[in-house]
């Protein structure tokens, strides 16, 4: 008896590492140390050493249950990409910069292709974010997961001199709340999408007039990294006084998260677009609104909240830097929450 025949294929991890190679070259930074298969990562902070406090901070979380769609639609290059995002977005949300990722596969059985597939979307997500993917680890677990199943999460460090951390302390009464605009469904409330839809193949294959896209292409659509837009809006002189990453929890959730006492988030609803796969979920699923608004961004992955003096300017840097930002609300005083008006 050997590993092999205990459901681990230990040639398939060599395989799944050489194939996964050239997806990591992608991210590469000069503050890479060592290369791919260490026992761990290295990443040099001398280039930081200018700050005056630097700080760290980090994310780390998974796909969750959009995975399933991915299963039944046999695709795998860009959960990846999702994974990245819920936890680059996060050290965004705090005036960081994503420095390094690692990501973890488990599976039930290893298929080198499938899993270098995976990895491409990391190296993507990694890309867009301008983290390095420094490591990670891919364990094959039979009798765990079922064969043609794998799970999927990450972490990510990045840093921040500490007087420029976002935090919520200089919010104040007036102060103008942009949106950015979210790619579709992003990576959460795919518990409730799955007992919505009919998740077959069948169902996911229809093409929807309304969507302009097949099902499955919309769910699988990957979440937006807003690193770039973010250091765009800093850049570009705008203190960011607040800002919140629009995922589990929708709106209810989230926004009070970045504000402090005494304040309280006022957003219109009609300010902006929403993405027409949230009215088909509604629709079909029966869904009081502030469930959906509980549950997924209604299609705002990011809150920031600016002075009023400095809309105009953060709002053109978060276009030049590829995204779609609407002035969606206000600050004022009152108890701390967030009120959602037509």
């Amino acid at each position: 008896m050997d590993y092999r025949s205990a459901g681990v294929d230990i040639e398939a991890g060599y395989r799944s590492v050489e194939l996964m190679k050239k997806y990591v070259a992608r991210t590469a930074r000069p503050e890479m140390l060592g290369g791919l298969g260490g026992f761990s990562g290295a990443f040099s902070m001398e280039k930081y050493k200018e700050m005056e406090k630097p700080t760290l901070v980090s994310g780390t979380d998974g796909v969750g249950t959009k995975l399933k769609v991915a299963f039944l639609m046999d695709r795998h290059d860009t959960v990846g990409i999702d994974c990245v995002a819920m936890c680059v977005n996060d050290i965004a949300c705090a005036g960081g910069e994503p420095l390094f990722f690692l990501d973890y596969i488990a599976c039930g059985k290893n298929t080198p292709e499938k899993i270098a597939e995976i990895v491409k979307g990391v190296s993507e997500g990694c890309v867009q974010a301008g983290a390095a993917l420094i490591g990670g680890e891919t364990a094959e677990m039979p009798g765990f997961y079922a064969e043609d199943e794998y799970d999927l999460a990450g972490f990510a460090v990045g840093i921040v001199d500490e007087k420029d951390m976002i935090t919520g302390e200089n919010l104040a009464d007036g102060d103008t709340l942009i949106g950015i605009a979210s790619s579709g469904i992003h990576s959460n409330g795919y518990s409730l999408v799955r007992k919505v839809f009919d998740m077959t193949p069948e169902s996911l294959g229809t093409y929807y007039e309304s969507l302009d896209a097949k099902l499955g292409d919309v769910l699988l659509r990957p979440t937006k990294i807003y690193v770039k837009a973010l250091s765009a809006v800093r850049e570009a002189g705008v203190q960011i006084r607040a800002c919140s990453h629009i995922t589990g929890g929708g709106f209810y959730e989230n926004v009070p998260r970045m504000l402090k006492d005494g304040t309280r988030a006022v957003i219109s609803k009609s300010s902006y677009p929403i993405p027409r796969i949230f009215e088909l979920l509604q629709e079909t699923g029966k869904i009081e609104e502030h469930i959906m608004y509980n549950t997924f961004n209604m299609g705002i992955g990011m809150v920031l909240a600016v002075d009023p003096k400095d809309r105009e300017t953060a709002m053109e840097a978060i276009r030049k830097a590829g995204e779609y930002p609407y002035e969606i609300g206000h600050i004022e005083k009152g108890e701390k929450g967030v009120s959602l008006e037509d």
